[in-house]
Formats: C-alpha cells, structure tokens, sequence
C-alpha cells in the first residue's frame, strides 16, 4: 500500500525571494533548530547549461527518523540517507525538487517532488509552492499487519516537517525582504 498526499501553499513573495530562501534553509543556525531532523546536507554536484538556462543541483541529505522501537529493532537504525535532485528554470520561473531515499530502501520507499511557481494571480508577488508525497512500506512478514499504520505515522511526521519547512522558507523571506529594503532584521 501506498500512503500519498498533497499540499498546496502560497507564499505571498516572489518567486525569486522564495528560491533563493530554499536554498538557505538548510543553513542559518536558528534553521537547524527548527528542522532538527535534518542532520547534514552536502552538495554532490551542481551545473548550469548556458544555453537553457538552467541550474540542476544533487544534494545529499542526512535524515534523523525515528519510529517506533519494534521498527528501530527490525530496520536496525534511524538514520536515513537520502538524494535531492534540483532544477531551477530562470527563464521559465520554476523550480522543481524531487528527494528519494537511497538508504532503507529494502522497507520503506518515499518521494518528494516539490515545484515553486508565480503564483496565477500575482506572479509578480506571490509564489505557489505544490508538493507531493508517496509514502510506501515494503512489508516483512513481521511487518505486514502493520504496514499501513507506520505508513500514516511516516505520513504524519512529513506533514509536520513540511510545517517546520514552510516557516523556515517564510523567516527567510522576510529577512531577505528586509535585507533587499535596507534593514536589519
């Protein structure tokens, strides 16, 4: 079974004040207390082709997860290692990252795309932020009964993060507001 939602936000800054906050997020001090569950994030590589104008990123992100202790026990850790690929089209005002993990693979599965836009009715002032998530378990014989259970707890807690996340990317939008006006924050 496959645990999967999504999540709509506006925020009410433009898209290139929005970019650039996403890629500070994971930075600023007061930002890792926030998302305390982020352990490390290293850029693996990153490029710009000239001639479309876009920037594609990897970014290797270290993960605290923790579960309940029966699936501490089986899984043996609660460290996850995961991929976040990155593309920023300046011409079209998109940017669009989709994180997989590449560590647990053999129990759980998780993919998340997410897309920054203009926003249709001010796409000078406000971007639209989409993101989908697919949650999925790979059952164990120990596992199965409760398959579904850990996939709504997973489901639960990225809801959270993506709270934490989302008030992380609106401080940084102020404070590069304040920063482009001439103030301090």
């Amino acid at each position: 079974m496959v645990k999967a939602y999504t999540q709509e936000y506006i925020f009410k800054h433009p898209w290139e004040r929005v970019t650039s906050a996403s890629w500070r997020k994971f930075v600023d001090k007061e930002n890792k207390r926030i998302l305390s569950h982020i352990l490390e994030v290293d850029t693996l590589n990153h490029s710009l082709d000239s001639s479309s104008g876009k920037l594609c990123a990897t970014r290797a992100i270290t993960v605290h997860c923790p579960g309940p202790w029966f699936v501490r026990k089986i899984v043996g850790q609660d460290i996850c290692h995961c991929l976040e690929s990155t593309v920023v089209d300046a011409r079209s005002r998109s940017m669009q990252l989709i994180s997989r993990n590449i560590s647990l693979q053999k129990f759980i599965e998780v993919e998340e795309k997410t897309r920054y836009d203009p926003h249709p009715d001010n796409p000078a002032g406000w971007t639209i932020c989409r993101q989908e998530t697919s949650i999925r378990i790979k059952p164990l014989s120990a596992l199965a009964s409760m398959a579904e259970k850990v996939e709504q707890k997973c489901a639960e807690r990225f809801l959270q993060n993506s709270g934490k996340s989302r008030e992380v990317m609106e401080r940084i939008c102020k404070y590069l507001e304040a920063e482009s006006s001439g103030f301090a924050l």
